[in-house]
């Protein structure tokens, strides 16, 4: 299943909301399944620089069904996904991006947001992937 329309219009409108909670203008981003863009906005004021890597922040969360914080860890020099950054036309590997994982463990689609701390994004970005699915992913024997 992929998220549609209307579940990506509620997970943009609980980002958004967190977003608005914590005095922040974000940039987000919303894919489905197949990394394919299904809803963005640019709050006022979100810097513009942050539109592209909020998209990335999905598809990145959403190619690998993990956070974009925990690939990052797994990318640094000597880990096991050193230079994955470079892959798919350019990854992001740090906080911001959460995959959106059903009530049965499938992954949907993912949130990605940028604009303020990576803290703040990865809680805006985990506000919206919550108000339409799980926030505890299947585990991957290969994760740490």
């Amino acid at each position: 299943m992929h998220v549609t329309y209307e579940l990506a219009e509620q997970a943009m409108a609980a980002a958004i909301a967190e977003s608005k909670k914590i005095g922040t203008q974000m940039c987000i981003a919303v894919v489905d399944s197949g990394a394919d863009l299904k809803a963005f906005v640019r709050m006022d004021n979100a810097w513009v620089g942050s539109v592209d890597i909020a998209i990335k922040k999905a598809k990145t969360a959403c190619f690998f069904a993990m956070n974009t914080g925990q690939i990052g860890q797994l990318s640094q020099p000597g880990g096991p996904l050193y230079g994955i950054e470079h892959s798919n036309d350019g990854l992001i590997t740090f906080p911001g991006g959460v995959p959106i994982v059903d009530k049965d463990g499938v992954l949907i689609g993912a949130v990605g947001v940028s604009g303020s701390a990576v803290e703040n994004d990865h809680r805006v970005a985990k506000a919206g992937a919550e108000a339409i699915g799980v926030s505890d992913l299947p585990e991957h024997p290969w994760r740490t």
